[in-house]
C-alpha cells in the first residue's frame, strides 16, 4: 500500500495547483521526515515539467543535510525516484531539489511499506506510457551500494555523491599507483614552483608549505618570492622557513606586484618546467609524481596544464574544474586554464615572463602569448585535479574583476591583432567573458551557398526563405535548394516566385527515395561558394548576424567546420555541440536545458572548439569539402551523417568550432514526419552501431569532454575511472 505524503518544510517554490508547482529561484526544495513513519520506501514523482529539470537529492542520517552529500539524478522532464530507506539504516530526513533554475511541473510524494507496492506503482506507470496515456518516465533507485531492494526497477544512481568524496578516491588511485616511488635522481628539480607573497596569513603558507612536503623528494623546488610584505605574520614565517629543503625564499625592499615578484622568482628557478602558484593555494597529493609521468610518457610537450579542485576559505575541496583538451578558440572567451599550468623555463623565459600593467589577468595574458605558434601535440592537458584553488573572496582577481576583465581584453585585442590593428573585444553572453570580433579584411565576405534539403512543408520553407532574405545580413551568398519530390503546389509556386525575385535562389526537384547524404550531396556538387551551409528547412533565423558571426569564426586556425547555437521553439536548449560517446553514440550535451544555461566554467556563453556538430546548421569551408569530400551516402544516409563528417574533418586536420553568438530556433525533424516506424528504426539502430564501431566510441574520450564526466546523461555527472587517465592533446 502507498500512502501520499506532504512536504513538511519547502522553499523556493509556489503552487500553482493540487499537484502543480513552479520553481521560483535557484534553489527550490522539497523536505520530508521519514523517522517517525518507520517506512521502507520513499517514492518521489516528477512529471509533466516545462523544460528538463536536473533534480538531485539529499539524506539525512541525523546531521543535517550535507552538500557534499547530495545524489545527482538524471535529467529529464519526467521521473520516478524511489529511495529504499531501510537499506541506510536511520533515515530522518529526505530533501528533494527538482531543478537549479526557475521551471514548471507536477509533483508528488508516497511511502510505502513493502517492496510489492513500490513494484506495482512503478509498473503501473510504465504500463500507463507503453498506452501511450503518459510521457514514459524516468526510473531511478536511490540505495545503500550492495544492497538488494528493487536491484531490478530503475538504474541505480551514480555511487559518487559529489567533488569532494570523488576527490578523495581519485586521491586514492594516485596513491595506489605513486606510493612507494624512489626519491628524484636528477641533479636538480625537474619543476619548479613559483609563487609570489605579499602579507599572506601564516596559516595559508604553512597549507602551501605542508601541500609541497608530500611530493615526490627532490622532483620539486618551491621558490616564494615577496613582495614588500610589510605584514609581520608574514615576515617572520618568510624569516624561519630560509633553510627549509627544496624551498628559497626572496625578498624585495618593496612592492612591485604580481608580475615583478613572479618573474624575480622565475629568474631564480632551476628546473626544465616552471609553474605558478599562488600563496593562497596548494597543490593535491601527488600532482608532482602524476606531472613527472606525463612530462616522461609526451618528451616534446612545450605546455602542460591539468584539472583542479575548488576549495573554500579552509582550502576543503568543494567542488571541480573539469577542463577540456587545450583549445584556442576556447580559450579566446575564457581562462579555463589556469590552475595548474607548466612552462618550459627557456620559452618562458625568452618571452619575457609576465608582463606589468594586466593586473588580475597576468596569467591570462602569459598563456596567450606562450601557446601562439604551439603545435597541438605541444601542449597536454593531464585530467589529475593537481591544485586546490581557494575561493574565499579575498584574491585579487574576485575583489579586482572589472581591472582584471579590463586587462584580459586588452590582451585579447593584441592576441587577435590583424595588420597591426587590434581586435576589438567585447562581452560574451556572460558579461565577464570574451567575445572577440573577426571581420575580413576590407569587409570582402566570402560567397556562401546555403545548402537546404527539402520536400513540401510550404510554412517551413515559406518562413525560411523570408528569414535569410529579409532578415539575414550577409552580402554575398546563394540558396540551393534540393527537393526530393515536392508535391504542394503553394511549395513551387513559391520555388518559381523566388526565383524571379533573387537571382542567387536556385531548386533541384529529383523525386527519390529519402536519403539525407545523397540529398545534401547534390547540393554539395552544385555550390560555388567559398563555403557552403548546410540548412535544415525547419530553422529559424532570430537575429540578422548570424551568419556573419559563423563565417567570422573561420578566423580560428585550421578551422574547416562552424556550428550555430541552436533552441527548441519553447527556448531551451537543442544543440551546443557534439559530444561523441555520449549516449554510448553521441549526442547533444546539455540538451533541454534552460536556453541560458551557462555550463561548466560558462563554456556555453562563448565559442568552443567540438569534435562534431549538428547538421542543421554547419558551416563548411571550400578547402574542408575538397579534403574530406561529401556526406556517406551508404552507412549514414538519414542520421550521423553530420557527426561522421566532422569526425573525418578533424582527422583531416580541421577544426571544428561551436558559436553561441549565432543562434537560430529549430522546429527539429518537423518537415520529415515520424522516425517512429519499424523499418526506420531499424535502419537508425544499424547507423549508430556503425557509428559506434567506426569510431570506437565505447572506449573514445571526446577532446572537449573530460574523461570524468560519465556518458550517460546530456548534462555530464561525476563517474570513477578504472585507472588515472593519461594526459592528452585536442585529436578526434
Amino acid at each position: 500500500m502507498l500512502l501520499r505524503i506532504p512536504s513538511v518544510r519547502r522553499s523556493g517554490l509556489r503552487r500553482l495547483g493540487w499537484e502543480s508547482w513552479q520553481a521560483t529561484d535557484a534553489d527550490p526544495l522539497f523536505v520530508f521526515v521519514t523517522g517517525f513513519l518507520r517506512a521502507a520506501y520513499i517514492i518521489l514523482e516528477v512529471a509533466d515539467a516545462d523544460q528538463t529539470l536536473d533534480p538531485r537529492i539529499y539524506i539525512d542520517f541525523g546531521k543535517g543535510f550535507e552538500p557534499d552529500d547530495e545524489i545527482e539524478l538524471k535529467h529529464t522532464r519526467d521521473g520516478l525516484y524511489v529511495i529504499a530507506l531501510r537499506s541506510f539504516g536511520r533515515v530522518h530526513h529526505v530533501r528533494f531539489d527538482p531543478s537549479s533554475y526557475p521551471s514548471r511541473f507536477r509533483f508528488r510524494a508516497f511511502i510505502a511499506y513493502d517492496e510489492k507496492s513500490v513494484r506495482a506503482f512503478v509498473g503501473g506507470r510504465l504500463r500507463e506510457a507503453a498506452r501511450g496515456e503518459r510521457a514514459a518516465p524516468l526510473c531511478e533507485t536511490i540505495a545503500r551500494p550492495g544492497a538488494p531492494e528493487l536491484s531490478d526497477v530503475g538504474a541505480r544512481v551514480a555511487k559518487v555523491r559529489g567533488a569532494t568524496p570523488h576527490f578523495e578516491q581519485v586521491i586514492a588511485m594516485g596513491n595506489a599507483r605513486y606510493a612507494g616511488a624512489p626519491a628524484w635522481a636528477g641533479e636538480r628539480p625537474a619543476f619548479s614552483f613559483v609563487t609570489p607573497v605579499y602579507d599572506a596569513p601564516a596559516l595559508y603558507l604553512d597549507q602551501l608549505l605542508d601541500s609541497f612536503r608530500i611530493q615526490r623528494a627532490g622532483a620539486y623546488e618551491l621558490i616564494l618570492s615577496d613582495d614588500g610584505s610589510t605584514s609581520r605574520e608574514t615576515i617572520d614565517w618568510l624569516e624561519r622557513h630560509r633553510d627549509t629543503p627544496h624551498v628559497t625564499v626572496l625578498r624585495a625592499a618593496q612592492n612591485g606586484g604580481i608580475a615583478v615578484a613572479t618573474n624575480s622568482g622565475l629568474a631564480a628557478a632551476r628546473g626544465d618546467w616552471v609553474g605558478f602558484i599562488d600563496h593562497d593555494d596548494a597543490l593535491a597529493p601527488f600532482a608532482v609524481d602524476a606531472l613527472l609521468e606525463t612530462i616522461e610518457r609526451t618528451p616534446g610537450a612545450q605546455f602542460v596544464f591539468t584539472d583542479e579542485i575548488v576549495a573554500d576559505a579552509k582550502l576543503q575541496p568543494k567542488h571541480y574544474s573539469l577542463k577540456p583538451a587545450f583549445d584556442p578558440a576556447l580559450l579566446s572567451g575564457v581562462n579555463y586554464v589556469n590552475h595548474l599550468s607548466l612552462y618550459r623555463r627557456e620559452r618562458l623565459q625568452a618571452l619575457g615572463g609576465l608582463r606589468q600593467g594586466y593586473e588580475g589577468s597576468q596569467d591570462y595574458d602569459l598563456l596567450l602569448r606562450y601557446t601562439r605558434g604551439l603545435a597541438t601535440e605541444e601542449i597536454v592537458h593531464l585530467p589529475y585535479p593537481a591544485y586546490l584553488w581557494r575561493r574565499d573572496g579575498k584574491s585579487y582577481s574576485v575583489s579586482f574583476l572589472d581591472r582584471a576583465t579590463t586587462s584580459a581584453r586588452r590582451s585579447l585585442a593584441e592576441s587577435y591583432a590583424l595588420d597591426g590593428v587590434q581586435a576589438v573585444v567585447e562581452p560574451a553572453r556572460n558579461a565577464d567573458l570574451h567575445r572577440v570580433r573577426f571581420s575580413p579584411k576590407d569587409d570582402a565576405w566570402p560567397l556562401v551557398s546555403i545548402i537546404v534539403p527539402s520536400r513540401d512543408s510550404f510554412a517551413l520553407v515559406s518562413r525560411l526563405f523570408d528569414d535569410l532574405t529579409l532578415r539575414t545580413d550577409y552580402p554575398r551568398m546563394e540558396i540551393l535548394v534540393v527537393d526530393n519530390g515536392t508535391k504542394d503546389e503553394r511549395v513551387l509556386d513559391l520555388y518559381e516566385q523566388t526565383k524571379a525575385a533573387h537571382s542567387f535562389f536556385s531548386v533541384d526537384i529529383v523525386e527519390e527515395k529519402f536519403n539525407f547524404s545523397r540529398q545534401v550531396n547534390r547540393g554539395l556538387r552544385a555550390a560555388r561558394g567559398d563555403c557552403v551551409l548546410l540548412l535544415n528547412n525547419d530553422i529559424e533565423v532570430m537575429d540578422a548576424g548570424w551568419l556573419k558571426e559563423m563565417v567570422s569564426c573561420l578566423a580560428y586556425p585550421s578551422t574547416g567546420i562552424v556550428g550555430a547555437r541552436l533552441l527548441y521553439p519553447n527556448g531551451t536548449l537543442q544543440h551546443a555541440g557534439v559530444i561523441m560517446g555520449l549516449g554510448s553514440v553521441a549526442g547533444h550535451w546539455f540538451c533541454g536545458m534552460p536556453g541560458d544555461y551557462p555550463g561548466p566554467m560558462g563554456r556555453l556563453d562563448v565559442r568552443q572548439s567540438m569534435a562534431a556538430v549538428t547538421g542543421a546548421c554547419m558551416l563548411i569551408t571550400r578547402a574542408c569539402l575538397e579534403a574530406v569530400g561529401g556526406l556517406d551516402e551508404e552507412n549514414f544516409a538519414i542520421a550521423y551523417n553530420d557527426t561522421d563528417y566532422c569526425m573525418r574533418a578533424g582527422r583531416a586536420g580541421f577544426r571544428v568550432v561551436w558559436t553561441p553568438f549565432a543562434t537560430l530556433y529549430h522546429h527539429e525533424s518537423a518537415s520529415r514526419g515520424s522516425d517512429e516506424t519499424d523499418a526506420n528504426i531499424a535502419r537508425f539502430r544499424r547507423e549508430q552501431d556503425t557509428l559506434r564501431k567506426k569510431y570506437d566510441l565505447v572506449n573514445y574520450v571526446d577532446p572537449a569532454f573530460n574523461p570524468w564526466y560519465s556518458r550517460d546523461n546530456a548534462a555530464p555527472r561525476l563517474q570513477l575511472l578504472s585507472s588515472l587517465p593519461p594526459g592528452r592533446h585536442f585529436r578526434v
